[in-house]
């Protein structure tokens, strides 16, 4: 008869695979767009770790096939998912992320491998790496965690996939049941971490996915940019309206003016007469009142 923790594992194990292949479409959206976005490249690096070095205690605890096969295929999905991103993220990003894989995927986990096969012996070797799986596993369940604040913030669920959070959920949930029929520590405690956390990304995912009052930060700053362009765009074509049309009253005054200094010498009426039509074409500033008074006057 089959063991109802051997089924119990099984189902764990479709469901982390489902969890492991959940960012595929981010994927295909980085690859067609060829850029990263807003997406963050740290949990896949530590989930890298996490499924490597689970993969590592599944080959020394005893019965630990299930815990081998499902971590072994995490480990290669999600070196994948860091080599794209390593690719299509900016110069800048892919530096710091470089450096960050070399040191945890590849010098800790050697370094890891090498210590306790050297240097630690017996039980306290899967209790050492034990802990170190226990640790990584809470990580990649928290590493969501950032982008469950920025959800908050924004009130927009695009950068948090409805598909990861919900499969996190189940896998934390159905591993913590196998932990309790196998009586495994290490597994328990950090997928009923990680079904906690799940809950709570479906909690927000239910709350803001509907959300359409809000705009994202980066909408809202790309349309403060596009109003301030729009508006010195407005201001230079008003000033350029009125610049043109100072330039045609400047030229109509011209020409009254030419006009009021050819009429002819008459009596004082005539010249009021004149100096009220001026007058009435354009307000002058004091000054020039005086001046065309004057040059009237003659």
């Amino acid at each position: 008869m089959v063991e109802l923790s051997f089924i119990v594992g099984l189902v764990g194990n479709i469901i982390s695979i489902l969890v492991f292949t959940s960012p595929i479409a981010t994927f295909r959206r980085v690859v067609k767009k060829k850029s990263t976005e807003n997406f963050k490249g740290i949990p896949y690096i530590t989930t890298l770790l996490s499924t490597s070095l689970w993969t590592f205690y599944g080959l020394l605890k005893p019965g630990g096939l299930l815990v081998v096969t499902v971590n072994g295929v995490g480990s290669v999905l999600q070196a994948i998912y860091v080599i794209l991103f390593l690719i299509y993220a900016p110069k800048d990003t892919r530096v710091k992320l470089a450096k960050i894989v070399a040191i945890l995927n590849i010098g800790c986990y050697g370094g890891v491998i090498l210590i306790t096969l050297l240097a630690i012996h017996g039980s306290v070797r899967l209790v050492v790496i034990g802990v170190m799986c226990a640790v990584l596993t809470v990580g990649m369940y928290a590493s969501p965690m950032g982008a469950m604040r920025r959800v908050v913030k924004t009130r927009s669920v695009e950068y948090m996939p409805f598909s990861l959070s919900f499969f996190l959920f189940l896998n934390g949930g159905v591993w913590s049941a196998y932990a309790l029929l196998v009586k495994d520590f290490f597994i328990g405690v950090p997928n009923a971490i990680g079904f906690v956390l799940g809950s709570a990304q479906l909690v927000l995912y239910t709350v803001y996915r509907s959300s359409k009052s809000f705009k994202s930060v980066d909408s809202v700053k790309d349309e403060k940019v596009e109003e301030e362009g729009s508006a010195h765009l407005v201001g230079r074509v008003e000033m350029q309206k009125y610049s043109d049309g100072d330039d045609d009253r400047v030229k109509s005054d011209e020409r009254q003016l030419s006009k009021g200094s050819s009429l002819p010498k008459g009596g004082s009426v005539s010249r009021q007469h004149s100096l009220q039509k001026i007058v009435k074409a354009r307000t002058f500033t004091p000054s020039e009142l005086r001046s065309i008074r004057v040059d009237i006057d003659g």
